[in-house]
């Protein structure tokens, strides 16, 4: 079986979270017996990859993360680097995966192994990452991973000790690309539920968004412990509906994962509310943080799919009315507080 393992890993795009990745493989690369081959890194310009490559960091996100020249290629030919590869971690944001795939076929992702770290939904085809590879790359689902936290790219940079969930139907490539990541800084889980944990980290971009709004509008802490008690329970019973499995809501990768998003200075998503909150309109938030916010697009895929299933989610709800009815934040805020138990 071992043999059979991916052993040449691809990491698919330029941003801290994808930085963060590309630290943690490089980390692992450099040990004495390294459990992979080659690591190759994809960004979108040649003019970045040559600077990271003379310059050994990424100049746009965690800059201090230190790109050792001898242990990972960079480039910004895709067809290549998944030619080359057999394992890719895609790490772009759901807003632009369409774009950055334009020319890639069904057969040139013939047997890699995909690693979703999105966190995000394709917003024109409302799929999760997963199955937007399965269905539209015809990817097999033994062949998906889904990468989640509680995890702060910022916080992997700065080597503070961070958890990752690590989801795949195939234990057997769980634990082969768990083992790829984990170091003294970085404990990992392993986890059956593949659609539960990448749905999960869609919703809690959406309630660190409502964190944020609520921080914005002045709102103190004991309902900010309010708001995310009542979120837990709003991300239960869509994941029950959505999608069976055995799983603990209270484990770290859903209320784990909430819990940093919605309170972590690092948040974007949480930035994101706060400036609406304060009085931002949408686009001025997002032009000033320069930073893909993905509860932003998941907060109308993931209303627009739940039109069909009519799970009771007040908080998104709200969020939908914000920010795509552009009703006062702090009017809709006070609705959903008489709404909250």
């Amino acid at each position: 079986m071992e043999q059979n393992l991916p052993k040449n890993v691809a990491v698919i795009g330029g941003g801290s979270w994808a930085t963060a990745i590309v630290k943690m493989l490089i980390e692992h690369r450099e040990l004495p017996v390294p459990t992979m081959n080659s690591i190759q890194w994809w960004v979108r310009t040649e003019e970045k990859a040559s600077y990271i490559r003379e310059k050994h960091h990424n100049p746009d996100y965690l800059s201090t993360v230190e790109i050792h020249p001898q242990s990972i290629e960079v480039g910004s030919n895709l067809k290549q680097i998944i030619k080359t590869s057999d394992l890719l971690v895609i790490a772009i944001p759901s807003a632009f995966l369409l774009n950055s795939l334009e020319g890639i076929t069904a057969e040139d992702l013939k047997g890699k192994t995909i690693v979703s770290a999105v966190k995000g939904m394709v917003p024109h085809t409302k799929q999760i990452v997963g199955d937007f590879f399965m269905n539209d790359f015809q990817i097999p689902e033994d062949k998906i991973v889904v990468i989640s936290g509680p995890c702060h790219a910022e916080e992997v940079a700065s080597e503070k000790l961070s958890y990752l969930t690590i989801a795949s139907s195939n234990q057997n490539i769980a634990r082969h690309f768990a083992s790829m990541l984990a170091n003294k800084n970085i404990r990992t889980v392993i986890s059956k539920d593949v659609r539960g944990t990448e749905y999960g980290a869609v919703l809690k971009n959406i309630y660190a968004v409502a964190a944020g709004m609520c921080n914005g509008l002045g709102y103190g802490d004991n309902f900010q412990a309010v708001l995310m008690s009542n979120a837990i329970r709003e991300m239960k019973r869509f994941l029950r509906t959505i999608t069976d499995a055995d799983r603990k809501i209270n484990h770290s990768a859903y209320l784990g994962d909430l819990l940093v998003t919605g309170y972590s200075q690092h948040s974007r998503n949480r930035t994101f509310g706060t400036m609406i909150g304060k009085g931002y309109s949408v686009k001025s938030a997002q032009l000033e943080m320069k930073m893909i916010a993905e509860g932003y697009y998941a907060t109308n895929t993931v209303y627009e799919l739940n039109q069909t299933m009519n799970i009771k989610m007040p908080i998104m709800d709200a969020m939908y009315n914000i920010i795509y009815r552009n009703l006062p934040a702090k009017f809709e805020i006070e609705k959903l507080s008489e709404k909250l138990v």
